[in-house]
C-alpha cells in the first residue's frame, strides 16, 4: 500500500493484508485485512498512531522512508495487540530517539509482549493532551473495546480520530475511504460480532465519550476511514442496543439425520408463523457467519445428537462461542436426539451461562423423531412465537 494523504501533514501509512484468511488462529477473513498506521507532521514533532502487524513491517518502514521520516518524536499506542504493535520495537531501533506515548496498562502489556524497555514510554492520563505544534493529539481512554487498556486518539485541529479497533473491519480494500454500502456494513457487522460484541454494555458507555467529540474522519485501526462518521456510529448505535429481531438461530448438527429431520421440521414451522430463521450445519460453518447472525436474533435453538453421553462437539463449541460472545438474545432452546442416554441438555445449558436469556423447555426424543416428536416440536414453535409476540416483533 502506498503512502494516502488523508488531510494536510496526516498520512496513511500502513498496509494491505490482501490474502490474510484467519486473524488470531480463530477468525476467518474472507476478504483479508489491513493494519493502519498514520503519520502526523507537526509544526515542531512528528509522531505516528500505531505500528502495524510484524508481517508487514517492510511496508510500514518503506512507507515512513519515502515521506522522507528521519525522525519521529513519538509513537501512539492505542492498543497493545500485536496486530498493532508488532513492529514497534523496528521502530524504536530506526528512530532511538521516539518516545512510545500510551496508557499505564498498556505500557505494561507492550513490555511483556515486546520486552520494550521502562524509558522508551510517555506515560498520559484520560484526557491528557500531547502538542505537536500546529497540530494537538488528545487521548480518550475506552477500556474494553476491546481489551483493557484500548484508548483512541483524536487529532483537534483537524477532527479525525483514530478509533483504534473501535469502529474497525476486516475489509482489504485499495481505497483508502469507505464506500458505504451493503458490503462494508456486512464486514463491519461481522468484525463486531466477532471482537466486540462481548463488551456490547462497555461500547455504550464509550460511545457516549466520544460522542462530545467534533467528529470530521474516523481512522481505525483495520479497513477504510469513514468521512461520514455517522455511517458507522448508527450502525453500532443499533447493534449495541437492546433491540432483538424476529429471528431464530438454529445451530445444528446432525449424525444420522434424526436430528436434521428435527431441524427441517421446526424450520417449516418458523418460517410458517412469519418467524424469520437462520440455519447453520456447524459441520460447514464459517463461524463469522454465525457470530453476526447472534447479534440480532431474539431466540438461539442448539440442534444436536447425542455423543457418547454428551453433546457432539460441534455442538459444544457452538454453545461456547455463543457464550464467549455474549448476544442480547431473549430466549434460548435445545432440539436433538439420543440412541441410549446421557445428559447433553444440561452440558450445553451450563455451557450458555453468560446469556441473560430465558430457557424454553428442549424436546428431545429417543431415536429417529415420530409422531409425539414432531408434536412436541410445534409446540416449541407455539412457545416461541408467544414470547416474539410479547417482545412486539411479531
Amino acid at each position: 500500500m502506498t503512502v494516502q494523504k488523508i488531510k494536510d501533514n496526516v498520512y496513511f501509512v500502513g498496509a494491505i493484508h490482501w490474502d490474510r484468511r484467519l486473524f488470531d488462529e480463530l477468525i476467518p477473513l474472507p476478504d483479508g485485512t489491513t493494519y493502519n498506521s498514520y503519520l502526523i507532521k507537526g509544526s515542531k514533532k512528528t509522531a505516528l498512531i500505531d505500528a502495524a502487524d510484524p508481517a508487514k513491517e517492510n511496508e510500514l518502514l518503506s512507507n515512513l522512508r519515502n515521506l522522507g521520516v528521519k525522525k519521529l518524536d513519538y509513537l501512539i499506542s492505542n492498543h497493545a495487540e500485536q496486530d498493532h504493535s508488532g513492529v514497534i520495537s523496528r521502530i524504536v531501533e530506526l528512530y532511538p530517539e521516539t518516545k512510545i506515548v500510551t496508557n499505564e496498562k498498556c505500557k505494561d502489556f507492550l513490555r511483556e509482549l515486546l520486552l520494550i524497555p521502562e524509558d522508551k514510554f510517555y506515560i498520559i492520563k484520560d484526557g491528557d493532551e500531547l502538542s505537536l505544534g500546529n497540530k494537538t493529539l488528545k487521548f480518550i481512554f475506552t477500556p474494553w473495546v476491546h481489551w483493557p487498556e484500548t484508548m483512541v486518539t483524536y487529532l483537534i485541529e483537524d477532527r479525525i480520530l483514530f478509533s483504534c479497533d473501535f469502529f474497525g473491519s476486516h475489509y482489504a480494500t485499495s481505497s483508502i475511504f469507505a464506500k458505504e454500502g451493503e458490503k462494508l456494513l456486512e464486514d463491519a457487522k461481522r468484525y463486531y460480532a466477532e471482537i466486540m460484541m462481548p463488551f456490547r454494555k462497555t461500547i455504550v458507555k464509550n460511545i457516549e465519550k466520544i460522542s462530545v467529540l467534533d467528529i470530521d474522519i474516523i481512522a481505525p485501526s483495520h479497513g477504510p476511514l469513514y468521512k461520514n462518521p455517522s455511517f458507522i456510529i448508527n450502525a453500532y448505535k443499533e447493534w449495541i442496543s437492546d433491540d432483538v429481531k424476529n429471528e431464530v438461530l438454529i445451530p445444528y448438527v446432525s449424525m444420522h439425520g434424526s436430528t436434521e429431520r428435527m431441524v427441517e421440521y421446526f424450520i417449516d414451522l418458523l418460517v410458517n408463523k412469519g418467524i424469520e430463521v437462520k440455519p447453520f450445519n456447524l459441520s460447514k460453518t464459517d463461524i463469522g457467519e454465525l457470530a453476526m447472525a447472534l447479534v440480532d436474533a431474539a431466540t438461539i435453538v442448539i440442534a444436536s445428537p447425542m455423543v457418547l453421553a454428551g453433546a457432539h462437539p460441534a455442538a459444544v463449541y457452538a454453545a461456547f462461542l455463543v457464550n464467549a460472545l455474549r448476544p442480547k438474545t431473549r430466549f434460548l432452546s435445545i432440539i436433538g436426539s439420543y440412541g441410549w442416554g446421557g445428559k447433553f441438555v444440561e452440558q450445553l445449558k451450563s455451557l450458555l451461562s453468560n446469556l441473560n436469556a430465558e430457557f424454553i423447555e428442549p424436546v428431545i426424543v429417543k431415536g429417529y423423531p415420530k409422531e409425539k416428536d414432531f408434536k412436541a416440536l410445534e409446540n416449541l414453535a407455539d412457545k416461541i412465537l408467544e414470547k416474539h409476540k410479547q417482545l412486539k416483533i411479531v
